[in-house]
């Protein structure tokens, strides 16, 4: 049986040394990451020679040095710098400066080695507008298996792919306007991210675990982002990601309130943004037959004929089956429920021959890929440039691909999109973490009306508030336009609220694609905790 797929959906380096002489000398690797000046590669060369450069054994093509009390390492012709943390003993960072997408910007890109055998790619963006007061974001896409490079070049990153992959352009709805984002490919095996003898990631709550370390050594290297409020966002299988993410960094901070540790920092954790997630399947998997049917797009044109009765039929099994796994967390019962409602509930819908993603949009799969975006292909070409691996620290050699279906099934067949990751979350929204689920109305794969109805039974102190809360019209800032519907619990109106639901009009599973200026409004106001509507 098929499994239906669920999209969530550099190196040029510039380094100054101090050479024997007292000179400061600035060393350039460029796309082919040599050195372009012989005086340079001489005097650094008689500086290592200085510093007493080791060559680390056993390890092939690498070489380690020290400056200014920061280490680095030259492997396979890239050079990084070294981050380690000794409260994470088993990980560490190599991080490099590239110098693509936006150059006007900071950036670093690299990746977190986690016990020498799993490496996780990264990338960084300086907020254009003010870095060392905006908040601090990560971004993930889900799959699972599939890269947050999706997210930086096709959404909301400060550029977007062009011209068939060949180039980029600049994007002005980046959410980088407001904050200094992250994208982060996981778990290993992702995008640019890889693993050593076959080791693998199957599951959300390890991977939430690699993430609270590599956001550890991230801040322990650049402080200058730590006092910021930090916030961790992305879309579709983000939506179980995400919990598991947030659930091991308010841990790790309340470990810290308990017993301070000084190689650790506590996480400025503010918020949680989800848009057309994956988070409670039983809630959502119910709701699949009133989108189809009566939703604003609707699949069908009868909702009481055959294919929506059978739909209505189908649910309730899908739904008994989906809380067995809640109550029992067992293979057994969380693979054997996933794939019934794949098949019985999606399955359908799949073949109708529509966009899952954009119900409004037709799919041809021999011209738009398995995805439906043909633009998936151009983030494919660009990413595996050898130019741009180069600049953000990537070995050449290595194959880039938007999403892995192997990582995809096997995060299926451990049942893992079975799990109710919204329980997670009850803890935190208690503990004051602010919590945003938006949705655009158009997407059919994690429709907006199971989002809302999960997200009306959160166990939380803002429950009865939030049931009790009216649906008010959403208009952006800066246009004035009518974008969506905002309902909202905590806050008493002078704020984003505690608990906020956002329905985004005319915009289907990757919202910053279809409504930039609404997405960028949208994620700006919350950020500065300010109402998304003024009734």
């Amino acid at each position: 049986m098929k499994a239906v797929s669920i999209l969530l959906p550099l190196l040029y380096l510039s380094t100054s040394f101090a050479s024997p002489t007292g000179e400061q000398v600035v060393l350039k690797l460029g796309d082919a990451g040599r050195v372009h000046s012989n005086d340079a590669y001489r005097a650094v060369n008689e500086w290592l020679d200085d510093a007493k450069k080791t060559i680390l054994k056993g390890k092939k093509n690498l070489e380690k040095w020290y400056h200014d009390g920061r280490e680095f390492i030259k492997q396979n012709e890239l050079m990084y710098e070294l981050v380690s943390n000794p409260a994470f003993d088993e990980h560490q960072l190599r991080v490099t400066e590239p110098d693509l997408c936006d150059s006007s910007v900071k950036q670093y890109s690299g990746y977190l080695d986690i016990a020498q055998d799993k490496h996780l790619f990264f990338w960084f963006f300086e907020s254009r507008n003010s870095p060392s007061t905006d908040p601090l974001v990560l971004w993930l896409n889900g799959g699972p298996g599939c890269s947050s490079s999706t997210g930086l070049l096709f959404e909301l990153g400060p550029c977007s792919i062009a011209n068939e992959g060949k180039n980029t352009t600049f994007n002005k709805h980046s959410w980088t306007s407001s904050a200094n984002v992250i994208f982060l490919d996981q778990p290993v095996n992702v995008g640019f991210s890889y693993a050593d003898d076959g080791t693998t990631v199957n599951n959300s709550p390890v991977a939430g675990k690699d993430v609270y370390a590599f956001l550890e050594l991230f801040l322990s290297r650049f402080p200058e982002y730590s006092e910021q409020p930090f916030h961790i966002s992305g879309e579709s299988y983000a939506g179980t990601y995400l919990p598991n993410i947030a659930s091991a960094i308010w841990t790790g901070n309340k470990q810290l309130d308990l017993a301070p540790t000084p190689n650790l920092k506590k996480i400025n954790f503010e918020s949680i943004l989800i848009g057309n997630g994956q988070t409670d399947p039983a809630v959502q998997f119910g709701s699949v037959p009133d989108y189809a049917c009566e939703g604003p797009y609707p699949v069908y044109s009868d909702p009481e004929g055959p294919e929506c009765l059978n739909l209505r039929a189908k649910a309730p099994t899908c739904q008994r089956m989906l809380n067995s796994c809640y109550s029992w967390d067992s293979r057994l019962t969380c693979v054997p429920a996933l794939l019934y409602c794949n098949s019985q509930l999606m399955g359908p819908l799949m073949q109708t021959g529509l966009n899952p993603y954009d119900v409004r949009r037709p799919c041809d799969r021999s011209k738009d890929g398995d995805l439906c975006y043909k633009e998936m292909s151009y983030i494919d070409t660009w990413m595996n440039e050898p130019k741009n691996k180069v600049a953000l620290g990537v070995d050449p050699t290595r194959k880039f691909a938007s999403c892995n279906m192997e990582v995809n099934s096997a995060f299926l067949l451990q049942g893992d999109g079975a799990h109710n990751s919204a329980k997670l979350l009850t803890e935190l929204v208690n503990d004051g973490i602010r919590l945003l689920i938006y949705a655009g109305n158009a997407d059919m794969m994690c429709n907006y009306i199971g989002n809302e109805r999960w997200l009306e039974v959160l166990d939380s102190s803002f429950k009865d508030e939030f049931t009790e809360a009216q649906t008010i019209p959403w208009v952006t800032a800066g246009s004035g336009q009518l974008a969506g519907t905002v309902r909202s619990a905590g806050g008493k109106g002078f704020t984003a609220g505690n608990v906020t639901f956002v329905t985004v009009y005319e915009a289907g599973h990757m919202v910053p694609f279809d409504q930039p200026e609404a997405a960028l409004d949208l994620f700006s106001r919350w950020l500065s905790n300010t109402p998304l509507s003024f009734q």
